[in-house]
């Protein structure tokens, strides 16, 4: 090898009369405390964490059945009525065979997975790291952990057949429009979103009446994209009705996938 096409010297790669490339392995086993962790914060290496958490969610969700995710405040206590409901609605949706599905943590969250729980249901939380740790309450039967809000959220829409909304903050109301959001745009279909307490969600849907949807941001028909209950036992029947609405249409696209494989199989005349 001549001299400009390349030479060795002591762990490198002299490439050329210039250039010089470090063996890469030679980087990648130098030990503390002078390696280098910058790469720790690179935007690659979170690329990789990101997908770390999709996968471990797929993977702990996808046996997961039939469920129904509900959000609400972290702030509610036992014995609030909401509480008490939201422990309720757990509790039926579980009978009806669902799994429960919420952020893990305490309030809204707490009751919905303790009424699936008493109910024999499978109670999950998908919890979130946050600058005040939420620590998983203590009635969660299958917990994940996510660091990124929106790995979390696809697993929130992506193994739950419906929303069941209770009463809540910020959180809950970005999770509402993201919801209305994937059924308006068509991302979703046959996915209930149930707004539970209709008297503290009467202020937000007269608001989307006027000014929004009288200035046009919004369409009439954007509005039945929710329902408005205080009845348990309307929660569990929509779903249910859901559930087999989309057992009908799973059996129609299989019928279909068959047909179409059995046209492809017959040789042409």
């Amino acid at each position: 090898m001549s001299e400009r096409s390349g030479r060795r010297q002591r762990g490198r790669l002299q490439v050329g009369p210039q250039v010089a490339v470090q063996h890469e392995d030679r980087q990648l086993l130098k030990p503390g405390p002078v390696a280098d962790t910058s790469f720790l914060e690179t935007d690659p290496w979170r690329a990789l964490r990101i997908m770390g958490e999709f996968v471990e969610g797929f993977d702990a969700l996808a046996r997961l059945g039939p469920a129904v995710t509900l959000f609400g405040s972290a702030r509610t206590p036992p014995g609030d009525p909401m509480y008490e409901a939201a422990v309720a609605v757990g509790g039926a949706l579980a009978r009806a065979g669902f799994a429960v599905i919420t952020g893990g943590g305490p309030g809204i969250m707490e009751a919905a997975n303790k009424g699936c729980r008493e109910a024999g249901g499978v109670s999950v939380g998908l919890n979130i790291e946050l600058p005040h740790e939420q620590e998983v309450n203590e009635y969660v039967d299958l917990a994940v952990a996510f660091r990124y809000f929106f790995a979390r959220k696809t697993m929130f829409v992506k193994y739950a057949q419906g929303f069941v909304i209770f009463p809540g903050g910020y959180g809950t109301m970005d999770e509402l429009f993201e919801a209305l959001t994937l059924l308006q745009t068509g991302k979703i279909e046959l996915f209930p979103v149930i707004l539970y307490g209709s008297r503290y969600w009467q202020g937000l849907i007269e608001w989307l009446k006027d000014p929004v949807e009288r200035e046009g941001k919004l369409w009439p028909r954007d509005r039945d994209l929710f329902t408005v209950t205080d009845d348990p036992d309307e929660v569990v029947r929509m779903m249910v009705e859901m559930r087999r609405a989309s057992g009908a249409r799973g059996a129609a696209d299989m019928g279909a996938l068959e047909r179409t494989a059995r046209r492809r199989s017959v040789p042409a005349e």
